[in-house]
C-alpha cells in the first residue's frame, strides 16, 4: 500500500484542530482519535507510523486519511450504525401498538396478558413476520410499550399468618442445618 498523505494549510489545520476539541468536549473519543491521526498525516507521518502511535490496525489509519479527502469532516464523523433493517413497517409496528394496547382480550385470545410468545405469534399471523419470542421485547421497545414481568402474590393469603410465619418459622428454618 503506498502511503498517502494529507495536505493542510494553516486555515485547514486550525479547523482540524477546532473539530478535535470540539469532539472531545462531545465525548466522541473515535472522532477525535480519527482527526489527530488526520493532523498527523498532515505533518508528514505515514499511516503505519500514525498507527504505531496511535495503538490502531494501519489499514484503518490508510480509511480515515482516505475518507477526509474524499468527504472532508462528515467522513470522519461517526456514522449511524442500523444494523439489520426491521421486517415491520412503520404502519405495520402502528397496528401492533394498537393491538397490543386493545388487549388480548379484545384481540380474541382467552387471557388478560401479554406474554412474549403470544406478541410472537400475533405478528406471526397479522403481519407474516416471524420473530423470536425473546426478542419481541425489542420491538415492543421500538412501539413505545415496555414488557412487564409479573410479581408473585398470595391473592388469599392471611397477611397476620405471614407475619408469624416470617417471624417465628422461617428464622428456624434458618437456623437449621
Amino acid at each position: 500500500m503506498k502511503p498517502i498523505f494529507v495536505t493542510a494549510d494553516a486555515r485547514t489545520r486550525r479547523q482540524l484542530l477546532a473539530f478535535r476539541q470540539e469532539a472531545q468536549t462531545d465525548k466522541s473519543p473515535r472522532v477525535a482519535l480519527r482527526l489527530q491521526a488526520i493532523l498527523l498525516s498532515a505533518d508528514g507521518h505515514t499511516p503505519p507510523a500514525i498507527a504505531d502511535l496511535l495503538h490502531v490496525h494501519r489499514s484503518r489509519v490508510h480509511d480515515w486519511i482516505r475518507r477526509w479527502m474524499d468527504h472532508g469532516i462528515e467522513g470522519v464523523k461517526e456514522g449511524h450504525r442500523s444494523g439489520r433493517p426491521s421486517e415491520l413497517t412503520p404502519a405495520q409496528r402502528e397496528a401492533l401498538h394498537d393491538i397490543i394496547e386493545s388487549g388480548p382480550v379484545a384481540h380474541g385470545l382467552n387471557t388478560g396478558v401479554w406474554t412474549s410468545k403470544l406478541v410472537a405469534e400475533v405478528i406471526q399471523e397479522e403481519f407474516g413476520v416471524d420473530y423470536h419470542p425473546g426478542h419481541v421485547r425489542k420491538v415492543l421497545h421500538l412501539i413505545g410499550c415496555s414488557v412487564q414481568r409479573p410479581t408473585t402474590r398470595l391473592v388469599q393469603a392471611d397477611p397476620k399468618a405471614q407475619k408469624k410465619w416470617i417471624r417465628y418459622s422461617y428464622p428456624n428454618l434458618k437456623k437449621t442445618p
